[in-house]
């Protein structure tokens, strides 16, 4: 189903909200009619919280037989749709995870993918970032360009308090991020009241997106896993 772009904006910046702005966004996104799997492939929560979240919400008789009829096929699309996607996508994994060995020998690399782990939006098909240090998101632009897509476009999201001033800031990560031709999509500004921050940022946070960034998704995502087999990271230490 289609979402209106004000909710796909605010799903692109999920990893840069607070506990209660995710909380609304999940309302939100039910109030749409969407399933609680649905809303999982968008936002990061377990289905427990989603459901402590949504349990006033109440779906319409349309709505509960839109769900059901978007889990059966769709009639119309050829079956192997989907299946040919899926082999291109094992494909692009496959080939990221053979690049490893020689990409990890490059610090650039590694510490890219490390800083995508940690701060880096994990949301099937966004590769996006945000933070408030323009050198992180300096960092996370070179490597997607090094190391990913050399022709890679990007967009630009502001999460500002009331008060801050929304055109000085856009000006602000411009200069600091360098991305010049980037086009910013509607800034979200944090009302008073509804966070515990006393000192608010002057240019509040800043979320740098990959356009098209399915096949980017994928390659990040690999590496990721691919390192954290590397170092012996999928299992606890005993």
């Amino acid at each position: 189903m289609e979402l209106e772009e004000a909710l796909l904006e605010r799903v692109g910046t999920s990893q840069s909200l607070s506990r209660w702005e995710k909380s609304e966004l999940g309302k939100d996104l039910r109030r749409h009619g969407l399933s609680y799997g649905e809303i999982m492939e968008l936002i990061p929560v377990k289905k427990s919280t989603l459901a402590t979240w949504c349990r006033e919400v109440r779906l319409s008789t349309e709505q509960i037989e839109a769900i059901k009829k978007r889990r059966a096929q769709i009639p119309g699309i050829p079956r192997d749709t989907n299946w040919r996607r899926r082999e291109e996508i094992a494909v692009i994994r496959k080939i990221a995870r053979e690049q490893v060995p020689e990409l990890i020998k490059n610090p650039e690399w590694v510490a890219g993918v490390v800083l995508y782990w940690a701060e880096g939006s994990k949301t099937r098909n966004f590769v996006n970032m945000a933070n408030t240090d323009p050198r992180a998101l300096r960092l996370f632009v070179r490597w997607v360009r090094t190391f990913i897509d050399p022709t890679a476009r990007f967009s630009l999201q502001l999460h500002l308090h009331e008060g801050n001033d929304d055109s000085e800031s856009q000006a602000y990560w411009r200069e600091e991020t360098g991305l010049f031709a980037a086009n910013f999509h509607k800034t979200f500004i944090k009302p008073k009241g509804t966070g515990h921050r006393k000192n608010h940022l002057p240019h509040g946070i800043c979320t740098v997106k990959v356009r098209r960034a399915a096949d980017p998704w994928n390659i990040a995502m690999e590496w990721i896993d691919t390192l954290a087999l590397h170092f012996g990271l999928d299992m606890p230490d005993q």
